[in-house]
């Protein structure tokens, strides 16, 4: 049913190898950093890596050892992924090691806050404060508020989009781009990708489903913060990427967004994903597909004027 490459199919063994009987919260935490831990590089030479809090809120800086440009770095604020219940600032070292390597800019990752003991809004609000920090200039290092964007990845991909929404309803500054990879948004249950691919491998329809539940802990009625999808309008947005996997339940709220920022005249690209499954990010350097996804990538933030030369 799945038409993934033997190299794919490889990169979801071994994280699979990972599962276990205990599916409760705490195991699947455990496993999940075990896994993440697997997955991880060591930290690349010509980096500096610190953990502090900025607007309250734990962050790691990804900072390349070269001398800040004059107008302060470019900068990429990365939410990472999880069902908004497992993950940190541990399980994204991989892509933020990368992303500020390759581009020689700085990264910025964010642990928020987890459901269900912290359901929404307190991700959110948690990414709101780094960002408003960061426009207060309280992060210690220089950063060009002309060149910031917002970059996230499933669950990531939701907190980065909702951030924009609620900068834009605030009237508050934009992020120059939001970076979405496989986000969940929100969709409606009846979507095609839902059913077509209910089984997926790494996630299934029941796990979305299931997460999304810890998050919402029953906010009734949900916000668009929460579920960008919901929002009325979706005009005066930053411009997009939205890179979705062919093979994941969540496709089809990717190309949504895509198509209603498209439709309210914002400038929205889709990465189609072909033959890639949710959580796929990780196989970098193990799979041609995947490593075709992250070139579009860091060729799309440099297309943005997120690199420094």
């Amino acid at each position: 049913m799945y038409l993934i490459s033997t190299q794919l199919a490889a990169f979801i063994a071994k994280t699979e190898a990972f599962t276990s009987d205990d599916s409760s919260l705490p195991g699947l935490r455990r496993n999940y950093d075990r896994m993440c831990k697997a997955f991880t590089p060591p930290k690349p030479e010509g980096l500096q890596v610190s953990d502090f809090a900025l607007g309250g809120v734990g962050v790691r800086s990804y900072l390349p050892t070269a001398e800040a440009p004059a107008e302060g770095w470019p900068c990429l604020l990365y939410m990472h992924g999880g069902g908004w219940a497992v993950g940190g600032l541990d399980s994204h070292d991989f892509i933020c090691f990368e992303l500020a390597k390759a581009l020689n800019v700085l990264v910025i990752a964010i642990d928020y806050r987890l459901a269900p003991e912290y359901p929404f809004p307190a991700a959110y609000e948690d990414c709101r404060a780094v960002w408003q920090a960061i426009q207060a200039s309280e992060a210690p290092q220089p950063i060009d508020l002309r060149r910031l964007a917002v970059v996230g990845d499933s669950a990531g991909g939701n907190l980065a989009a909702a951030l924009c929404l609620g900068l834009r309803d605030d009237s508050q500054p934009l992020p120059r781009a939001q970076v979405l990879i496989y986000p969940g948004l929100g969709g409606p249950a009846d979507l095609p990708s839902r059913r077509d691919c209910r089984d997926a491998p790494l996630l299934s329809s029941a796990d979305t489903e299931s997460y999304l539940a810890l998050y919402l802990q029953g906010a009734n009625p949900p916000s668009p913060y929460a579920m960008p999808l919901l929002a009325k309008d979706f005009g005066g947005l930053p411009k997009a990427l939205i890179a979705v996997a062919q093979f994941d339940p969540l496709r089809d709220d990717g190309m949504l967004y895509a198509e209603r920022l498209r439709g309210a005249g914002g400038d929205a690209v889709l990465y189609p994903g072909k033959g890639l499954v949710h959580g796929c990010l990780r196989a970098r350097g193990q799979v041609p597909e995947v490593d075709r996804l992250y070139d579009y990538l860091l060729y799309y933030l440099r297309s943005e004027g997120l690199t420094q030369v």
